[in-house]
């Protein structure tokens, strides 16, 4: 072997060592990483007609095993749902009390009702106490106050899943153009034969936020684009088209791509290609915005100029539990409160002490599908002790009489007339999902118990995913993941070959020197 091919396999060896090295800092460096996958350098031999000839540097690939990833992005986006809906609903739970029997609670909606029977009672020993017909005034105020904070307690989440929604949106939007600039830049490096792993991690990253924002399916095209969809197969663009054609500029608002202040391919944008509006809602928001009610806002994806309703295409992660949140848990337990708000008060009415009654004094109407005064939708915010009977507590006895109190106890706390189950809410398609033929202490019970399990089987629920999370995070870990001591041995043993290779040019050089003072 001459001077000349001892050097150049000695200088191919300090390059394809130096790249090796940085492709080892790299995945040091980005160890903790969310997404990122282990990078690996390709170092092979060069032959010159069957003679080594030095080293050649190859296209820097990574290790992932699509298939455990694709897994652990689908279970992402069950875990971040639950959560949500577990932290929303713990805030519900904490205001009903507990029904179990070991809990001493005395908290519960039913609880309230028993003490106010047991007011009742004592005003049947004592009809002419002032004390005792104000404790009756009194625990009745405690079982409307609960009434209105659990319905308040309800909108607020409510509102606090609308507000999520708006930031859920823009988040996904920057994920996914994210993507789309990302996929763009690797399609034209793979065309040139240029490593791409790179980009492809940082691509990763960005997928895997976008799988906590949602359910998401992630599919590569051979030339190295990314497919994103929904978990029911609607795509999701991450770069905007026009009749099939790759515009150079994400558009600002709906479809216009003309606009003069678009955002070209290289800056992912918060506002495309979802959308959405902040909004105040109100008890009877709902999505169909029926004559009776209002609007919640859709959430509208726009192609080609053309904007689609696609809301219920959207489920799992952070966006798909407040959905759920705004537009079927909340107005449930609204709708079921309000027609125990309707039983208290229409049975207490038909006994012959209208006790509680709407915003207006009012015993309610019947109507499932309007909002009070004119129907249940929202009593339950609204119900109170009527006025006229607290400023006048001698109507709870008149004359002396414990006529009321017992007809209260006999009739209102005994009575099983079915409480409205079906068609209830603006819309009429709410049920409360169990029986109405129960007395109030019974349906106050039934009441906290479906919504307590609601809260209880998500927490459950939540803490299976998690582990499964936690089993498919090591799973990948193990195939994907950086390991630390494994990249500092690698670094070990590439500064030996670097020496190695570096002591090679330093004796040629040597070599070269004698020679030329020889001649």
């Amino acid at each position: 072997m001459d001077l000349n091919a001892a050097l150049s396999i000695a200088t191919s060896g300090l390059e394809g060592t130096q790249y090796a090295l940085g492709v080892v800092s790299q995945n040091v460096s980005n160890a903790s990483t969310t997404g990122y996958v282990e990078e690996t350098a390709q170092l092979n031999s060069r032959d010159s007609a069957g003679t080594g000839s030095g080293v050649k540097i190859g296209l820097t690939t990574r290790v992932v095993n699509d298939a455990l990833q694709s897994s652990l992005y689908t279970q992402n986006a069950a875990v971040e749902a639950l959560t949500v809906k577990s932290n929303s609903l713990a805030s519900i739970t904490a205001l009903q009390g507990s029904t179990s029997s070991d809990s001493g609670s005395t908290a519960t909606l039913s609880d309230e009702l028993g003490n106010l029977s047991n007011a009742f009672s004592s005003l049947v020993s004592t009809p002419n106490d002032a004390t005792a017909r104000n404790t009756v005034i009194s625990d009745a105020g405690t079982v409307v106050s609960t009434i209105n904070d659990l319905s308040s307690a309800y909108q607020t989440q409510r509102q606090q899943a609308q507000d999520a929604i708006v930031s859920d949106v823009a988040t996904v939007n920057t994920d996914l153009t994210t993507i789309g600039v990302l996929s763009k830049q690797i399609m034209l490096l793979k065309v040139q034969g240029q490593s791409t792993a790179d980009l492809e991690n940082q691509r990763a990253t960005a997928m895997s936020d976008l799988s906590s924002q949602m359910s998401v399916t992630f599919t590569e095209t051979s030339k190295g684009d990314m497919l994103v969809k929904t978990a029911d197969g609607t795509q999701l663009p991450t770069y905007p088209t026009q009749d099939g054609q790759t515009l150079s500029t994400y558009p600002t608002t709906g479809g216009d791509t003309s606009s003069a202040a678009a955002i070209k391919t290289t800056e992912p944008t918060s506002t495309w290609p979802l959308s959405t509006t902040s909004e105040e809602l109100q008890v009877t928001s709902t999505t169909s915005g029926s004559a009776n009610g209002s609007y919640t806002p859709g959430i509208m994806l726009s192609i080609n100029g053309v904007s689609t309703d696609v809301t219920s295409h959207l489920t799992g992660g952070s966006l798909g539990a407040n959905i759920e949140l705004r537009d079927t848990v909340y107005p449930q337990m609204q709708a079921q409160l309000d027609s125990f708000s309707y039983a208290l008060a229409s049975r207490f009415s038909t006994a012959g002490l209208p006790l509680f009654t709407d915003a207006d004094g009012n015993v309610p109407s019947s109507t499932t599908t309007a909002e009070t005064p004119n129907g249940i939708v929202g009593l339950s915010s609204t119900l109170k002790v009527s006025s006229d009977i607290s400023s006048d507590t001698s109507k709870l006895a008149p004359d002396g009489s414990t006529s009321v109190a017992t007809d209260v106890l006999s009739k209102a706390f005994t009575d099983t007339t079915t409480a409205p189950t079906t068609g209830l809410g603006v819309d009429g398609n709410i049920t409360t999902g169990y029986r109405g033929d129960l007395t109030l202490a019974s349906l106050a019970t039934t009441l906290t118990s479906a919504q307590a399990q609601v809260a209880s089987d998500t927490s459950s629920n939540l803490t299976s995913a998690t582990t499964v999370q936690t089993s498919l995070t090591n799973s990948v870990s193990s195939v994907s993941s950086v390991n630390v001591d494994n990249e500092m041995s690698k670094i070990v043993a590439l500064q030996n070959a670097y020496a190695a290779n570096a002591k090679i040019v330093s004796t040629v050089q040597t070599m070269f020197t004698a020679l030329l003072d020889a001649v």
